[in-house]
């Protein structure tokens, strides 16, 4: 079965490399060196790639300019922000920033790009191969409207389209666990809420000593 972002990622000098390092063989049946006519797999989203999508804060792009040199930047935003329009279309808004307007530039000459998702935490990420149209809001105020993010504080000013062309789940090997304040709230709530109810107690027992030691001095 033909693994898509895998024929696309195995150019000849890829393959000439796994020759090289004896890896080309275990890749030999997905990236297409032995059969290119097989069913297609890992082009569609699906429901799993879709909810991890929808659950990050940001996301790595990458773009490549005319003269050849490649460019990757951080995009950020509240979770979801980068969202699954269908199985083959992401979308998001593009908020102002420094206004240097190098993805933006590079993609208006060559529309590939290639996005790398990561959640820390569970030590999972996602890279994507696709091609990006960005579409100013003075062009179309509404379709960058739909993929604005109420209460959040930056402006759009383009929407972005990504036109997916395959994804693959990377290894999980070598990811340092990092959390967010949000992932750290999670896991620290019944924590404190433990130490609370700990807390409690500790001090309804110190009043009953207190108590039963005036009883016994009464006494």
């Amino acid at each position: 079965m033909l693994h898509r972002w895998l024929e696309i990622a195995s150019t000849p000098s890829v393959k000439a490399v796994r020759e090289r390092y004896g890896s080309a063989a275990q890749y030999a049946r997905l990236d297409g060196t032995l059969d290119r006519a097989g069913p297609v797999r890992n082009d569609r989203l699906g429901d799993a790639e879709a909810a991890f999508i929808e659950g990050r804060d940001g996301f790595y792009l990458a773009s490549v300019s005319e003269t050849g040199w490649p460019y990757v930047q951080y995009r950020g935003g509240p979770a979801g922000f980068l969202r699954v329009l269908d199985d083959h279309t992401l979308g998001f808004a593009d908020f102002r920033g420094n206004r240097q307007y190098v993805t933006t530039g590079n993609v208006a000459e060559n529309d590939r790009v290639s996005l790398f998702l990561m959640d820390y935490a569970h030590q999972r990420r996602l890279k994507i191969f696709g091609h990006l149209r960005m579409i100013d809001v003075s062009a179309a105020p509404e379709q960058v409207a739909t993929l604005a993010v109420p209460d959040y504080a930056a402006r759009s000013e383009r929407a972005a389209l990504i036109q997916v062309v395959a994804f693959d789940w990377n290894c999980p090997q070598h990811i340092t666990p990092r959390f967010t304040h949000g992932e750290l709230d999670q896991v620290l709530t019944p924590v404190r809420e433990e130490i609370e109810s700990l807390r409690a107690e500790n001090q309804r027992l110190r009043h009953r000593l207190v108590r039963e030691a005036g009883t016994a001095s009464q006494d």
